[in-house]
């Protein structure tokens, strides 16, 4: 798909010298209105196509407002930036962005494997390097006679007023407590205002991002044979958990794909998808391969 450009709507107008203003000027004048018109429209349009593989209707609306900004900062020539983004408007929004020839898009959210990030969008000319859009606490306290999980440090992080769009991922520490990821214009507001977590006593000091410890997720894999690639399916063997039980729990809105709920026992999962259940973790889809009687050979990613 070519890439849109204002100039490519925009007729130039000769002539047109000091404050006075020809017949002709006039007209031409009145064309560039119309044409201006025309452009805000095949820009509008354009983007309700790039959108329209976007199958969630939440997430296509935040991706549309994404590229949207990208295309008004590359025609500005300036950078701009979004709030940490959940997985999957991520992953869409830099599917897309990626294809386009006048914008360059940077996703940064603290180190290699952060499921929020935040995107810079702006003209290949000008966005150059990572821009500095995001920082890192660390949220030190006695943790060893009362652990918190990860909602716990949510909770009181959000109950210092914030919202969770200027949050990026928490990164537990056992006894030590937890790092976070945070826009830039937080940090002193959090460093001063979150003292608790639960009834844990913390302090908060500004790290830098090379102090992140983070450790990839330990993994198991194994295969099955399948006679479907639907949900039900795969996260019954996936989980252990019997089919009837899975189907229950995504009846129940406990089951999603991606990050986004699953409805129907029905949809089918292809390699790279993400099945996490409420309770019982998250599990990746791997290599699938067809068998000689016609079934699948899948392999699941249990992440322990």
């Amino acid at each position: 798909m070519s890439s849109l450009t204002l100039e490519m709507y925009i007729p130039r107008v000769r002539g047109c010298v000091g404050s006075s203003t020809s017949t002709r000027d006039k007209t031409n004048l009145k064309y560039i209105t119309s044409g201006v018109s025309q452009a805000v429209q095949a820009l509008k349009g354009e983007v309700d196509v790039l959108i329209k593989g976007v199958g969630e209707r939440n997430v296509a609306k935040e991706v549309k407002h994404i590229l949207e900004m990208a295309r008004r900062a590359s025609s500005k020539r300036e950078t701009l930036h979004t709030d940490f983004l959940t997985p999957p408007v991520l992953k869409e929004s830099m599917q897309i962005l990626e294809k386009l020839a006048d914008v360059k898009a940077i996703a940064q959210g603290g180190y290699p494997q952060a499921e929020r990030c935040r995107i810079s969008v702006g003209h290949p000319e000008e966005l150059t390097s990572d821009p500095d859009v995001i920082s890192a606490l660390s949220i030190k306290g006695n943790f060893q006679f009362e652990p918190c999980s990860h909602g716990d440090f949510l909770g009181s992080i959000l109950g210092t007023g914030i919202v969770r769009e200027k949050l990026g991922d928490i990164i537990l520490q056992g006894e030590q407590g937890a790092q976070i990821i945070v826009v830039p214009e937080l940090v002193e507001f959090l460093m001063s205002t979150l003292v608790k977590v639960r009834n844990v006593p913390v302090t908060c000091t500004k790290i830098p991002l090379i102090s992140l410890d983070y450790e990839p997720p330990r993994t198991k894999s194994f295969k099955t044979i399948e006679a479907s690639l639907r949900v039900d399916a795969l996260a019954s063997a996936g989980f252990k958990i019997s089919r009837s039980k899975l189907v229950e729990m995504i009846s129940n809105g406990d089951v999603r794909v991606n990050w986004i709920p699953v409805t129907t026992k029905g949809n089918t999962l292809k390699s790279g998808d993400i099945v996490s259940v409420s309770g019982k973790g998250r599990l990746k889809i791997g290599e699938i391969n067809s068998t000689k009687k016609g079934k699948f050979a899948v392999e699941l990613i249990r992440y322990l």
